[in-house]
């Protein structure tokens, strides 16, 4: 009892009730990110006509569908750990099943929260591009995020399941699906960037040339300017990444030990050897 994992404020025996929670949780936020959908598309066709209106809603309907194929996999997630409760338990109540295996129950708890959490993002990203005070990137961004917090749910519910087991199949499944769905999203939001882009694009025929001197050194100056922070920017994102990935080893380490950093090398195997003398 004192070596296993202690949550960080939740007592064992509340872990059952918090994996409920949070699956119900998830279900609620993505129903709600349904409909806030639907509604965006109706203010879309009243405030906005043409191009804006045929891309706002090629990108609502493929977040639509994102959220749909995200809530089956939710449901069909549901069902899979009840079956692994029910077959591992024996005589145990689910309580003491859950505090047994708390490392997996906080792994599911995690991955309910993440998968909650980015369908909460999408839909508050679709709504900014869709009243132009966000940018495409946000929702292409948040695409990913949803396909990561997905395949963590997956993973978390596959590490106790029976590999015969139909509803570990209908996961994969709805797994696979919901990349395709991203992967949707995400090719409709560069589309219709472009389109969107390409109708907006500047007319310099009316500009003279010392005009277009002044504009076209404007524009070399913002170009170094933005390559210079885009490299500042994945300086760090790489240190973000070697954080998160830092502080997900807690909690993602197997029970049996948790893996080391490699060594460094040693400077003595990195120098030179010397050079052959002359006879």
């Amino acid at each position: 009892q004192e070596l296993r994992p202690k949550s960080l404020d939740i007592k064992q025996e509340e872990l059952g009730d918090m994996v409920e929670k949070e699956m119900a949780s998830t279900s609620e936020a993505i129903e709600d990110a349904v409909r806030r959908i639907e509604e965006m598309m109706s203010q879309a066709r009243n405030e906005s006509s043409g191009v804006k209106l045929e891309v706002n809603e090629r990108i609502l309907n493929s977040c639509t569908d994102l959220m749909k194929a995200i809530r089956l996999l939710v449901m069909t997630s549901t069902n899979l750990q009840k079956e692994i409760v029910e077959s591992g338990r024996g005589a145990a109540t689910t309580q003491e099943f859950y505090a047994k295996n708390s490392r997996w129950t906080e792994g599911l708890i995690s991955a309910s929260k993440a998968v909650g959490w980015g369908a909460t993002q999408l839909v508050e990203s679709a709504d900014r591009v869709v009243l132009h005070t966000g940018k495409y990137e946000e929702l292409i961004v948040c695409s990913h995020e949803i396909a990561a917090s997905t395949a963590q749910l997956v993973a978390a519910s596959k590490v106790k399941a029976e590999k015969s087991s139909r509803n570990l199949g209908r996961l994969q499944e709805c797994s696979r699906n919901v990349n395709e769905m991203a992967a949707n999203v995400v090719a409709s939001t560069k589309s219709g960037q472009e389109q969107i882009e390409e109708k907006d694009t500047m007319d310099f025929s009316g500009m003279s040339l010392i005009k277009l001197k002044k504009e076209e050194m404007e524009t070399q100056v913002k170009v170094l300017e933005l390559e210079k922070r885009l490299e500042g920017e994945r300086v760090r994102l790489g240190e973000l990444r070697k954080q998160h990935y830092a502080l997900a080893g807690g909690y993602d380490a197997v029970e049996d030990g948790e893996a080391k950093p490699a060594p460094a090398p040693r400077r003595g195997i990195l120098k030179k050897p010397p050079l052959a003398q002359k006879p």
